[in-house]
């Protein structure tokens, strides 16, 4: 978790950023359980934009420190306003799952109005954990695939 800067929003202990990384992340079950209950007394909803399109992947490569275009990734993205807390929330994922684009835009707009946080925070600490441990038991496998070499 990153500390958080001055002037950068924070739900719980992780910034705004990084919190929408975790939704990214998550199971998409898991968060769209998480967003109907947010959702449920959030208020009325404006959908601005829930589409799918093709989004330029940037790539820094990292001898010469020079970022650039990998190429295309599909990604399902959602704009939401609620105007009577006058706040809008943004999702966005890889692939074509509109329903957990929306799901994400919809915890933004939640956090923007400071609505069920804390809820919001344990979904966020749990994802992280199990992110957390998906990356480490990736690794482990990567490793395991690891073949020590002699050089000349």
């Amino acid at each position: 978790m990153i500390e958080p800067g001055a002037g950068d929003p924070v739900i719980g202990r992780y910034r705004h950023g990084e919190a929408l990384g975790i939704f990214a992340a998550s199971r998409p079950d898991a968060i769209k359980s998480c967003a109907e209950e947010v959702l449920a007394d959030l208020g009325e909803v404006s959908v601005l934009a829930n589409r799918t399109g093709l989004a330029m992947l940037p790539f820094t490569d990292t001898v010469r420190n020079t970022a650039f275009h990998l190429g295309e990734v599909l990604v399902a993205e959602a704009h939401i306003r609620v105007p009577e807390r006058g706040v809008e929330g943004y999702g966005a994922v890889t692939g074509r799952d509109l329903e957990h684009a929306m799901a994400i835009a919809v915890l933004d707009a939640a956090i923007a109005a400071g609505h069920r946080t804390d809820a919001i925070t344990v979904f966020l600490d749990g994802e992280w954990r199990r992110q957390q441990e998906d990356d480490r038991e990736r690794l482990r496998k990567v490793e395991a695939t690891r073949v020590e070499m002699e050089t000349f």
